[in-house]
């Protein structure tokens, strides 16, 4: 079966292909000559991966699926969730996002986090959602230097580091996509 993922990311592709198997063909838009942004617009990680599955599906009436991912911190009411990727403004840099969750959560002691993504998959035209969640804290200092986004403060449930600081296999084979993925995988099997 051939399967177009939402994304722009080869690593992002890799990955799926490595959890969903042998049976499925992940295959990006841009290999159908599709360029640019897919549009993001939801308020909620449902929303938005469900708008991105369908502008494909749309557009192309092939098997599809997109995700969406965010960071939901209880001691915010759930933020920055939807808006993870631009918590401190439009433009921001990843490091202004930590920045900002760093000093909002400053004088917090309930720590709680989680990394929850949510995936959208449409076969034959009708949707059907995954999700994959690692729960986990907030620290107060930055460590690591790998990841992207949150890694440097978020640690996961039953490790002593960050996300940044474990290698891309460690951080991979708990992951709130993989957890997500598998779930879907289930369907091809």
């Amino acid at each position: 079966m051939e399967l177009m993922f939402a994304t722009a990311n080869i690593h992002k592709c890799y990955e799926a292909r490595a959890i969903l198997g042998p049976s499925v063909s992940i295959i990006m838009p841009s290999s159908l000559g599709l360029s640019g942004n897919i549009p993001e617009t939801g308020f909620t990680l449902e929303e938005n991966a469900l708008q991105k599955s369908l502008f494909l599906w749309d557009k192309f009436h092939i098997p599809c699926f997109a995700d969406d991912t965010g960071l939901e911190v209880d001691g915010l009411g759930g933020a920055p969730g939807v808006y993870s990727a631009r918590y401190a403004g439009p433009a921001c840099l990843p490091a202004d996002n930590v920045k900002k969750l760093l000093e909002e959560m400053q004088y917090m002691t309930n720590r709680a986090a989680r990394f929850r993504c949510v995936i959208a998959l449409i076969l034959n035209g009708t949707p059907q959602f995954f999700e994959g969640i690692v729960e986990g804290s907030i620290i107060r200092i930055p460590k690591g230097a790998g990841g992207f986004g949150y890694d440097p403060v978020f640690v996961p449930l039953g490790w002593d580091k960050t996300f940044a600081e474990m290698s891309e296999k460690e951080k991979n084979e708990i992951s709130h996509r993989k957890r997500a993925l598998e779930k879907m995988a289930r369907l091809f099997v």
